[in-house]
């Protein structure tokens, strides 16, 4: 039941970025994913279950990821931080593009229907919790608040990268420089520590 539960959410979530929020039908993901006419309903019986189904399988592939890489639990240097949170966007970029558009897809969904705004700003609500947990371990004297702007800055990186216009960059996202250098900088101002690369 589980597995069939996941490759539904992993199914939503490709033609969340595939297809836009026109494209997620139940029958698209019956199709899609190859199973018998009327297994999403059987899982998620309306549109909105079917939302939250994808917003919880993407938290759970979130922290599959986050179990492949966790967190350090003591102090980093600002580089170290800087390396972690450069990887982290261009794993979000890369490989985890797919998931990253859906969740774009999701949070414009969310808008306009309160019962999934309050089950994706659960999800982002751990996003934030373990940026400031990091922060705080390193040296930030406002972890709640670096954690938002931190968030509120990569969100803005992968957006434009992604959805927006991206004129910021040549190549119409961060080259990998780009990316560790505006990074070390906003870390730096957070946590008022000297760039040591």
């Amino acid at each position: 039941m589980t597995d069939r539960k996941n490759l539904i959410g992993d199914t939503a979530i490709r033609l969340l970025a595939e297809r836009g929020m026109r494209g997620l039908t139940h029958r698209a993901v019956d199709e899609t994913s190859g199973l018998p006419t009327g297994s999403t309903s059987y899982y998620a019986r309306t549109r909105e279950a079917l939302l939250e189904l994808a917003v919880t399988r993407l938290l759970e592939l979130d922290r599959a990821d986050a179990e492949n890489a966790p967190l350090p639990t003591d102090a980093i240097t600002v580089a170290e931080l800087t390396g972690l949170v450069t990887r982290l966007l261009t794993h979000l970029l890369d490989a985890g593009r797919e998931r990253t558009v859906a969740r774009y897809e999701i949070a414009l969904e969310a808008t306009r229907r309160p019962a999934l705004r309050a089950h994706y700003d659960r999800a982002g609500a751990t996003l934030r919790r373990q940026a400031a947990e990091l922060l705080s371990r390193n040296g930030s004297r406002d972890p709640e608040r670096h954690a938002r702007a931190l968030v509120a800055w990569c969100d803005g990186i992968l957006f434009d990268s992604l959805a927006g216009a991206g004129g910021a960059w040549s190549t119409g996202r961060p080259a990998p420089e780009e990316l560790r250098r505006d990074t070390a900088e906003l870390l730096t101002g957070m946590l008022g520590q000297p760039q040591n690369f």
